[in-house]
């Protein structure tokens, strides 16, 4: 039976050898707290894949990997700029800014998630600075994939990291959907974070094949400072955290999170091109990873979902009962699933 579920690639199983892997790991006893061997291997294999040595800590949100990922680049008092639409600023309450012990995230605007220079010069040149009594400019925080499965491509990551350092402000990228990133590019690890001005990325796989498997990796070792003991205060540092690098050593694995987020990346395309021969629906964004927009009429959408389809809705249009949704596609996406929810769209249109 096909699965019309497309709210989201968090609702996406376990990948299988993700399972085999945590099972292979709970054999016998080893060090806690991140001293175990396969945590080490975890760390000397992204310092492999990211072409340079990096510091690499396991959490199990995404979330959290962002809150202390910014607790490094910003003090309490500092400003970090971000797109009006990241998840740090609509999707995690606050967490950013108690992590960070109060600092502010500043919203800019942009087109399809996306920062540009433009916009941040904007930003900066309208909130001011200088007196004792304006925030420090601390930190800029990018999207990669975005919030509406939008690329940066590498030319532009640079601009924004350049522009970026003009105005003394460190890099961070939220990279929940980084492998989605580097399939649709086809770029290098490296080539899509430091080599383009990043400097910590929070890594993600929850999303892709994991089940609680985000890294916060740090390619300037100068910057890691007191990170166990924000981890640590943050109740982030598990004790059993071999269980938590086994996921990636799985995923790592003949390239297996890569080959995931490839296969995601091709579902949504499948979606994207039925959609557009569905007259009601249009797409107001393009589709370049694992997430598709598309605005319906509302009576379309209840007619889906009380067909069984999951998906959401994303925000209000100018047009009358009419809204923007958001479908997701994950590694577990069958090209059944997509044609039978293209099937049911057809059939409300």
């Amino acid at each position: 039976m096909a699965c019309l579920d497309f709210a989201s690639d968090n609702h996406a199983p376990v990948h299988p050898a993700v399972m085999d892997a945590i099972a292979r790991e709970n054999e016998g006893a080893a060090l806690p707290y991140g001293e175990d061997a396969a945590s080490a291997r975890v760390e000397a294999r992204i310092s492999e894949l990211f072409e340079r040595t990096c510091r690499v800590f396991a959490v199990t949100t995404g979330s959290a990997a962002n809150g202390l990922a910014l607790s490094l680049l910003s003090p309490p008092y500092g400003v970090i700029l971000t797109h009006e639409a990241a998840h740090i600023q609509t999707g995690e309450c606050g967490l950013p800014e108690f992590y960070t012990g109060g600092a502010k995230l500043l919203p800019v605007a942009g087109e399809n998630g996306k920062l540009t220079p433009d916009g941040i010069r904007t930003a900066i040149a309208n909130f001011g600075h200088g007196s004792p009594g304006t925030p420090p400019l601390a930190a800029l925080s990018l999207t990669q994939s975005t919030e509406m499965g939008t690329l940066y491509s590498r030319a532009e990551l640079s601009d924004l990291a350049d522009l970026a350092r003009r105005h003394g402000l460190a890099m961070h990228m939220d990279g929940a959907r980084f492998a989605n990133a580097l399939a649709a590019t086809g770029h290098s690890p490296a080539e899509l974070s430091w080599k383009a001005g990043v400097d910590i990325l929070s890594l993600g796989g929850t999303k892709n094949g994991g089940m609680a498997a985000e890294l916060v990796v740090v390619f300037d070792p100068a910057r890691v400072a007191d990170f166990e003991r924000r981890r640590k205060r943050s109740g982030h540092l598990w004790s059993k955290a071999r269980y938590l690098a086994a996921q990636w050593e799985a995923l790592l694995v003949d390239d297996l999170w890569r080959a995931n987020a490839r296969h995601a990346n091709a579902m949504a395309m499948q979606m994207a091109e039925g959609l557009k021969m569905i007259a009601p629906i249009t797409q107001p964004c393009p589709v370049e990873t694992n997430q598709v927009f598309a605005t319906m009429p509302d009576a379309m959408a209840k007619a889906l979902h009380d067909a069984g389809a999951l998906f959401h809705r994303w925000a209000a249009t100018d047009k009358p009962d009419h809204a923007l949704h958001r479908l997701v596609t994950s590694w577990a996406t069958q090209p059944d699933d997509v044609d039978a929810f293209l099937a049911l769209a057809r059939s409300a249109a």
